[in-house]
């Protein structure tokens, strides 16, 4: 986002213009910014054989997902409607991930029958998987390496009471399990999280999938997940991808030697490529002040925007009307009848009613989180391409809201 001329520009668009024409709450996209972090991991990862599946549960619009299929990238997906989703947008099967997580075993069948790349993260699905399949469909298995490497309880999901992979600890039955049933695996997968602020705990885990692949002969490929940090605000820790791409890089190199051939290297980042490439603006509805704090009401809230009340997430705000305008100190709350907090206590440019407040890093985890609480409709969504604002999805009304109810009274 630039700020030219006392106007802020996102994509090369004014946002103003873009709130005018399309109204709020709207949340904005730039494929710019995701074709920068696409290259940036590409380019960390360049002496390796990189496949980037893009995690699609962090920003599900078709034409984002089309948008990321001409860039390179394929999908990586955790339910059945997001496989016909990405069926859809084009994607071959076989450049699609699916990563489910205690789903019924019949959803997995459909995948398969989808013809798309399975990933297996439980003991009990992995033996109905080799009685009914054997070796005429190949499997990734996911390892639960047993490290706390994410930001917070939320989303570290590698550590030893997550739900998520079968333990490091189990190969020995995974071993039997695999053998008995003749059971192609050509992949194994990692996952330990997001928000990834230590870079030696990602790599420790990286060389604990490396023992693991030695029990496995017909490898096509390793998956190290994903969870690489993003900045949500100045001076904030972000994870080292140059430190990251040398390291396993160069250690991926070394076990493709040791293994006697070389392997594909797989991420699924989801938040790292389009965290930043989104932007929620909202109007200001009242400004409230009581004994101990002047309050922002906007026409938003958690049911458009859950991290802050879900992760206690940070979003920065800008005021984009009044660039000019003294700095004070307000809490950005939402409409929703119950506490319903967006940033607090941040320093904005004076405040009006009426005015457009910008909520950034609203690319991942912000649509496709959102909810009809309070019978609130969605809003809708603009994606930046080439220059041009271009309405992606319509803002629900009322009609939407009722459309699959049925009155019996």
């Amino acid at each position: 986002m630039q700020l030219i001329k006392n106007k802020y520009y996102f994509g090369g668009v004014d946002l103003l213009e873009i709130a005018e024409k399309y109204g709020t709450p709207l949340y904005v996209y730039d494929t710019e910014t995701i074709s920068r972090q696409y290259k940036k991991l590409s380019q960390a990862f360049s002496g390796v054989d990189l496949k980037i599946k893009y995690a699609c549960k962090a920003l599900n619009n078709i034409n984002i997902i089309k948008y990321l299929k001409s860039l390179g990238a394929g999908l990586d997906t955790v339910s059945i409607q997001e496989v016909e989703i990405g069926l859809k947008a084009g994607y071959k099967p076989s450049e699609i991930l699916f990563t489910p997580n205690c789903v019924d075993y019949s959803e997995i069948v459909k995948a398969i029958d989808c013809g798309v790349t399975i990933n297996i993260d439980n003991i009990s699905i992995l033996e109905q998987f080799g009685h009914d399949y054997g070796n005429k469909i190949d499997c990734c298995i996911r390892i639960n390496p047993h490290i706390m490497a994410g930001g917070n309880s939320h989303i570290s999901v590698g550590h030893i009471d997550s739900k998520f992979g079968i333990s490091i600890y189990q190969l020995p039955l995974i071993d039997r399990i695999v053998k008995n049933n003749k059971i192609k695996v050509t992949g194994l997968h990692m996952h330990t999280g997001s928000d990834i602020l230590d870079a030696d705990v990602f790599l420790r885990g990286a060389d604990l999938l490396f023992d693991a692949a030695k029990h496995f002969a017909d490898l096509k490929y390793l998956d190290f997940g994903s969870g690489f940090k993003v900045a949500y605000k100045e001076g904030d820790i972000t994870t080292d991808i140059g430190k990251i791409g040398k390291k396993i890089t160069s250690n991926f190199n070394k076990f493709c030697k040791n293994y006697g051939k070389n392997l594909e290297l797989w991420f699924e980042p989801g938040k790292f490529l389009v965290s930043e490439s989104g932007v929620l603006l909202v109007k200001v509805n009242v400004v409230k002040q009581t004994l101990s704090t002047i309050f922002a009401g906007v026409n938003s809230g958690q049911n458009h925007l859950l991290r802050p009340k879900l992760y206690d997430a940070y979003h920065n705000i800008l005021n984009i009307s009044n660039t000019k305008g003294s700095k004070r100190i307000y809490s950005v709350v939402g409409y929703i009848c119950e506490t319903d907090t967006l940033g607090y206590d941040r320093k904005l440019n004076e405040v009006r009613e009426g005015d457009i407040l910008a909520i950034l890093n609203a690319g991942a985890y912000g649509f496709t989180m959102s909810s009809n609480y309070n019978s609130r409709p969605r809003p809708a969504e603009v994606m930046i391409i080439n220059g041009e604002a271009k309405l992606i999805r319509q803002s629900e009304t009322l009609q939407d809201l009722l459309k699959h109810q049925i009155e019996v009274l």
